[in-house]
């Protein structure tokens, strides 16, 4: 299947709040538009050398972090669980992303949209992670997303999830400390977790397969990444984490995304991808 993504017209991104640790209105300046511009088709032209087909959603006036649709909804087998955000900041951007999965079910991409019930807040796949390896759902709670929205993931995909509590707002998503990928890998971010969140990891992923990151990764946010196949799109990397990268077998694709990550974002988070699929549940009993 053709890797199929959702990402944002970047037109009105700016930094004109702080709701994370990262955001820093004061270094924000008119030349960087021109540069947000450029590092997001940058991004868009990686994907799409890797194969993938990439949808837009238009931008919208007053809504800056608009531009980052991994928070939109939770996305596999063709059915959406809709976002809810905690910030007032950001609940406007609830209608156009609705109105944008209400678009690819016209046309085909999404069969099913689905609400959180009343009361939870959950921030899409920055807090809902699939691991294809594992064939579950990693959910992020704390700093964003309620801890019984991750009862609702697995109810809703019919999938085992296991909740990652976060320890700091500095890391208030799990796209921006953790990535499962394609060999069955994961990166992460340690001092991201609280020790219960730790022992979830470890008890999940064998010792071989933990790739940790350091403070210069995860402050580069190479961890939110996106992984098609053998490829990791990341914003620029330390040196370090490229030489650990490649050593197993992954080709790298960086792209300068600096004006996303002032607002405390980078690819993973500028993309949400539509066409994750999960095994027949028969398959995996075998």
């Amino acid at each position: 299947m053709t890797p199929r993504f959702l990402m944002t017209d970047p037109a009105w991104f700016d930094v004109s709040y702080s709701i994370n640790p990262w955001m820093r209105p004061d270094a924000w300046a008119t030349h960087r538009k021109t540069e947000a511009i450029a590092a997001s088709a940058a991004l868009r032209r990686a994907l799409e050398s890797c194969g993938a087909l990439v949808e837009m959603v238009p931008a919208v006036e007053g809504l800056p972090d608009l531009v980052f649709p991994a928070n939109a909804a939770v996305v596999l087998d063709g059915r959406a669980l809709l976002a809810r955000f905690r910030h007032p900041e950001r609940q406007g951007e609830e209608a156009p992303f609705r109105a944008a999965f209400e678009r690819l079910a016209d046309w085909g991409l999404i069969s099913e949209i689905v609400e959180l019930p009343a009361g939870l807040t959950h921030e899409g796949a920055g807090d809902g992670l699939w691991d294809e390896t594992r064939q579950l759902f990693w959910t992020g709670h704390g700093p964003r997303s309620h801890r019984a929205a991750s009862d609702v993931i697995g109810q809703v995909f019919g999938r085992p999830v296991v909740p990652l509590e976060l320890a700091t707002e500095a890391y208030y998503h799990l796209d921006t400390c953790f990535r499962p990928l394609s060999g069955g890998e994961v990166l992460y971010y340690p001092p991201a977790f609280t020790a219960a969140g730790l022992a979830a990891i470890e008890a999940h992923v064998a010792p071989a397969d933990r790739i940790i990151a350091t403070d210069e990764d995860a402050q580069a946010f190479c961890v939110n990444a996106v992984c098609l196949d053998r490829t990791v799109i990341m914003a620029r990397a330390p040196e370090r984490l490229a030489q650990r990268l490649t050593a197993r077998g992954y080709a790298l694709a960086e792209v300068d995304l600096d004006p996303f990550i002032l607002s405390g974002g980078a690819a993973f988070c500028m993309t949400l991808r539509l066409d994750l699929a999960s095994q027949p549940v028969l398959a995996l009993q075998k």
